[in-house]
């Protein structure tokens, strides 16, 4: 499994993502980040504390959750219940300019959904998406404004994002596919 980007990496990934912000938006009034739950969660709070770092100025941070937006939840007419989180949004996005945030973008479907979840909250003056990791193989017309990471892959591979928050550690790992049976 090698190791594509570690906790440095991500850092100073994350501060150049900031830093992309600031300059394409002149300044954060009007920005809000809003990260998909799970692991958007924690990089919208990191991005907002690089704000703060770089600007001075508190920039609002939500949380949300897709899971009844997602368009394969039904697909499986038996298994588990999937884990319905809350979706914390503190503040209107009325008018706002919301980064929404993920850690990986893949078909694009995740992001989809996210767009409806958010569109329900209000009606924001834009959208903008953030991804920590761009792995390619699009389903959906969606490209991300700003990219930690472009990581070409297989179909075959995994992109996996582990974050100190919920993972005990930052990084982000290429899983190679398993072999066949002998």
């Amino acid at each position: 499994m090698p190791v594509v980007m570690d906790a440095d990496r991500i850092g100073r990934t994350l501060t150049r993502i900031a830093h992309e912000i600031v300059e394409r938006n002149r300044g954060v009034e009007d920005l809000a980040l809003v990260g998909v739950r799970t692991r958007g969660v924690p990089l919208a709070r990191r991005i907002a504390k690089s704000l703060r770092e770089i600007t001075g100025h508190e920039v609002p941070t939500g949380a949300l959750d897709i899971t009844l937006y997602r368009d394969d939840l039904m697909r499986q007419s038996v298994g588990p219940q999937p884990l319905v989180r809350r979706t914390e949004i503190p503040f209107s996005i009325d008018d706002k300019k919301i980064l929404l945030v993920d850690d990986v973008l893949y078909t694009g479907r995740t992001t989809r959904a996210a767009l409806d979840a958010l569109i329900d909250y209000g009606r924001p003056r834009g959208i903008q998406l953030i991804v920590l990791v761009d792995r390619g193989h699009r389903e959906l017309p969606i490209k991300a404004d700003y990219v930690g990471k472009n990581l070409p892959t297989s179909l075959e591979e995994s992109v996996q994002v582990y974050l100190q928050e919920s993972d005990g550690r930052d990084e982000v790992v290429l899983q190679q596919p398993q072999g066949g049976a002998v």
